[in-house]
């Protein structure tokens, strides 16, 4: 079973974010292997284990997990994050093309990469924290002609029935579905806690493999990605503004009341 898990860099979710033109400000920040993508590794990383319960995944066990990221240079910042985890190798799209890419673009680089791996199973997080779109695991369905088994509270894998089975919590209660491979999954991070790097996984990390691919290798033109080719793009943005001192209420016996009118007034009773 070859399993993918598609991860991405991002400005680190407690820093102060700005735009830079129409375009996050991504240089002036900490970056960090996006927080919703490691339970995605996570869970990868799971079902190895659950179908190798006495080997690790890349040591015989039948079942690797290839990283698939697509982002600037310093990106392998979080591939090695995510290798330390116990992903086995990765895979790393960089090109300066790429730079203001939309998520149809991305979708359509980590489509190309992926159909020509021969992978069972492609798990990512439901999310990155940079643009909270949600979007990019239904579009790899798509373009690579997969079920999509979306938002998963858990999952089930069958290898020796090539299927995957997932639950997933809505307003109206638990949904249960199931598909054969090659299947497009996205977890939530309900699923699983994280585990963190060891000391032995770290030092690992520094000796596994990552491919370095261009467009060039993929056969994707400049024209059809990046900022030029971007079906949406920010045209105006403002800073937050400040936060404002607050209203203080001096109690001389009438305290309650001042508060009282205050939450009336704001229409929270």
């Amino acid at each position: 079973m070859k399993i993918a898990v598609c991860v991405k860099q991002v400005p680190d979710s407690w820093a102060e974010k700005k735009m830079s033109g129409q375009v996050l400000d991504r240089a002036g920040v900490d970056a960090v292997l996006n927080d919703l993508d490691e339970y995605a590794v996570e869970e990868a990383l799971r079902i190895v284990e659950a179908h190798s319960p006495t080997k690790e995944a890349g040591e015989g066990s039948g079942h690797t997990i290839t990283l698939i990221s697509m982002g600037p240079e310093r990106a392998t910042e979080a591939i090695r994050k995510a290798l330390s985890m116990g992903a086995d190798n990765a895979i790393h799209i960089s090109d300066d093309a790429l730079a203001g890419s939309d998520a149809l673009a991305t979708s359509l680089v980590l489509a190309k990469v992926i159909s020509t791996e021969g992978f069972d199973l492609v798990i990512c997080g439901t999310e990155s924290t940079d643009a909270r779109m949600s979007v990019v695991p239904a579009m790899l369905a798509q373009r690579l002609g997969w079920a999509a088994l979306t938002f998963a509270g858990s999952v089930i894998v069958e290898p020796e029935n090539s299927k995957v089975l997932i639950a997933r919590s809505t307003e109206f209660g638990v949904e249960n579905m199931s598909a054969a491979f090659p299947v497009v999954v996205s977890v939530n991070e309900k699923i699983n806690e994280p585990r963190y790097p060891s000391f032995k996984g770290i030092m690992a990390a520094k000796k596994k493999t990552i491919t370095a691919k261009s467009l060039s290798d993929l056969g994707i033109a400049a024209s059809a990605v990046g900022a030029s080719a971007a079906w949406s793009s920010v045209k105006d943005s403002l800073l937050r503004p400040a936060r404002s001192s607050g209203i203080k209420v001096e109690d001389s016996g009438d305290g309650g009341n001042q508060l009282a009118a205050f939450l009336a007034e704001k229409r929270v009773i």
